[in-house]
């Protein structure tokens, strides 16, 4: 079965990847751009900056400390070949096909005699093997390398790809097992590599590496360093933590592990853990956007409510871990909120860091740019991970690989299966062809213009002769829903809505989500945002751009009334704002509020946060300031309520 997680066991069981296609809309259309774009692009960069020569020396004898790239960037080598083994499944296009071959061959003829695969570590004048288990990354770029195997084995089986990895996941077994090394690497990632590669090959040496790897850490077996070993999670064991912290990604990716490990090794404790640590950093150290990363310092979580707008990072990386976790959660637990939580993720982070053209991206994700970007020069690396502006390349291009590999096989996480019937969970245009375990199908299409449109239309694509159920994802923000079925009406509240029966091909279901656009009040903990309110429409967060603005430079000035309701508009929303006159002076304190009370109205657009800067370099906000004059009627006890 393809699939980029196929646990054991579970609530929900998700589809292979054959059985769902895109046929367009707002997903399909980027899958198309990942594939017919971002793939080669990223190839190209990889190429030109010596990142994939880097194998090539090795193997001739020729490295040394000269080489090109850090420490990781084989990793991003092993994400390309990912992506492109999911594609190459997608489409059977040959171009991603040959590209496995090409990038294969000259990452196999790096390996070592005995398994280890690196181009950065034990070669010539290199430093030796597992000599920085903090910073080094060895065991980080072998996980991905596992992960990209688990793509090629499910969709292709096993050839060169699978072997390497098989003979690099026995290095680190006989290195680190029990009597090995007794050590782990600063970034996870090679947990997750081994529980999914083991799964994909039945064998379980692989997994109780994995659970080796997350007992040991917490226990201070990195050396401490100025940011603490809360930023690699060594300063607490999984199992007693209550919430991520320190580096995000490395955070998420080693909370991805814990639920394959957990799931299979039956070990409740460990997976009520993430479910906590799930429970407390949505609750408190999430982005509206459901970006995660607070401090650009460590590229890290904060504090709890320490949630800056401006000097968010939500790196695109860390939105990606994200819905990993959350998926592994949905698909043990068949628990809603894990899908809610990843329809969030995809259209305010994933959707929001590539360019139209597939060609330049965002690293981080603020949620107040007050400076505008310069335009990125398509020719030249950025040497930094924030800057208003999506760029080509990155000195850390981890992001561009990552949202491809994404991408590329994102039609697996739009629906699931159990015993009895269907679950679709992210709506989009596509055909789902399943089968359940006694043999009855479970095949639809789905027509939408999601996000666009709140109109769902499942059409049932084959008779079944006995009952099973249809489940659709009715989402958290969408009270007053409805179904239709057999010409009836019903409400659909938040959580999942269900029609049973014995299906016959025509059949329609629709489900129609309120799309009016909201406003959405922060917790008032939050006090980098208090008294703001954001507009949110369907799944989309908006924001305001400098460009939509008579003066550019109101930005940071503009207040909005919070008595007007947003209004829909197409490609948007406007609400009602205004710009108080605010004279200069020598110092920004004053004895009295400055502003109440003065400028005149007037409608100020709103547009989708993941389309910001694709017009051009501008400054943006998404949390916009209250008018003094009156503040909201009414807040609930979590904070978060309409006037």
């Amino acid at each position: 079965m393809t699939s980029p997680v196929l646990p054991s066991h579970g609530q929900a069981r998700p589809l292979a990847l054959a059985q769902i296609t895109l046929t367009g809309g707002f997903w399909g259309d980027r899958q198309a751009v990942n594939a017919t774009a971002t793939l080669a692009h990223c190839e190209a960069w990889m190429e030109r900056l010596g990142w994939l020569a880097n194998f090539d020396r090795v193997a001739d004898g020729t490295t040394g400390p000269d080489r090109p790239g850090w420490s990781f960037s084989d990793s991003e080598v092993y994400k390309l070949l990912e992506a492109l083994a999911w594609e190459s499944a997608r489409t059977g296009d040959p171009e991603p096909e040959a590209a496995i071959k090409r990038l294969t061959a000259r990452v196999a003829r790096a390996q070592d005699p005995d398994g280890y695969l690196n181009t950065c570590f034990g070669h010539g004048d290199q430093p030796p093997r597992y000599s920085d288990l903090e910073m080094g990354h060895e065991l980080y770029n072998t996980g991905h390398l596992l992960q990209a195997a688990v793509a090629r084995l499910r969709t292709h089986g096993e050839d060169d790809l699978v072997r390497i990895a098989r003979r690099a996941a026995d290095h680190v077994c006989r290195a680190f097992g029990p009597g090995g090394i007794d050590g782990i690497c600063g970034h996870p990632e090679i947990e997750v590599g081994l529980a999914e590669f083991g799964r994909a090959l039945g064998d379980e040496r692989y997994v109780e590496q994995a659970r080796l790897f997350l007992d040991r850490r917490g226990h201070g077996r990195l050396r401490d360093i100025p940011l603490g070993r809360a930023y690699f999670q060594d300063d607490l064991p999984i199992r007693q933590a209550d919430v991520w912290r320190g580096h995000a990604v490395r955070a998420l990716y080693l909370a991805a592990a814990a639920v394959d490990v957990a799931v299979e090794r039956g070990d409740d404790e460990l997976l009520r853990a993430v479910e906590r640590q799930w429970e407390r950093s949505v609750a408190r150290r999430t982005y509206l956007t459901g970006g995660m990363g607070s401090r650009h310092q460590d590229e890290g979580f904060g504090e709890d409510w320490e949630l800056p707008p401006d000097r968010a990072y939500c790196e695109t990386c860390a939105g990606v871990a994200s819905i990993m976790v959350s998926w592994r959660l949905h698909l043990a637990t068949g628990d809603v909120r894990y899908t809610d939580l990843i329809e969030r993720t995809l259209y305010n982070v994933i959707a929001t860091s590539p360019s139209a053209d597939g060609r330049a991206f965002f690293y981080a994700n603020p949620l107040h740019q007050r400076v505008a970007g310069r335009p990125a020069d398509p020719d030249e690396v950025s040497p930094r991970a924030e800057g208003g502006a999506r760029a080509a390349w990155f000195d850390v291009s981890c992001c561009p690989t990552n949202v491809a590999r994404t991408l590329a096989s994102l039609h697996g996480y739009l629906a699931t299966s159990d015993d009895d019937g269907l679950r679709i969970h992210q709506y989009a245009p596509c055909e789902i062809r399943a089968e359940l375990p006694d043999g009855r199908p479970a095949s639809v299409d789905v027509e939408t213009a999601y996000p666009e449109s709140g109109t769902v239309r499942v059409r049932i694509a084959a008779d079944a002769d006995a009952p099973w159920t249809l489940t659709l994802r009715v989402p958290a923000w969408a009270e007053g829903a409805t179904l239709t079925e057999g010409g009836r009406t019903r409400p659909a509240e938040p959580g999942l809505v269900s029609v049973r029966r014995a299906f016959r091909a025509g059949d329609e279901i629709v489900l129609d989500l309120p799309m009016e656009p909201r406003f959405t009040w922060p917790d008032p903990r939050i006090d980098a945002v208090r008294g703001c309110v954001a507009v949110e429409r369907g799944p989309e967060v908006l924001c305001l751009e400098s460009r939509d603005l008579p003066d550019p430079g109101a930005l940071d000035s503009l207040v909005v009334d919070p008595r007007a309701v947003p209004r829909a508009v197409p490609g948007g929303a406007v609400v009602r704002g205004r710009v108080p006159d605010l004279a200069g002076s020598a110092w920004p304190y004053r004895a009295d509020p400055a502003g109440a009370a003065t400028g005149e109205w007037f409608d100020v657009r709103l547009a989708p946060y993941h389309g910001w800067a694709r017009r051009g370099p501008s400054s943006m906000r998404l949390f916009l300031p209250v008018s003094a004059d009156p503040p909201p009627t009414h807040v609930n006890a979590e904070g978060i309520s309409a006037p």
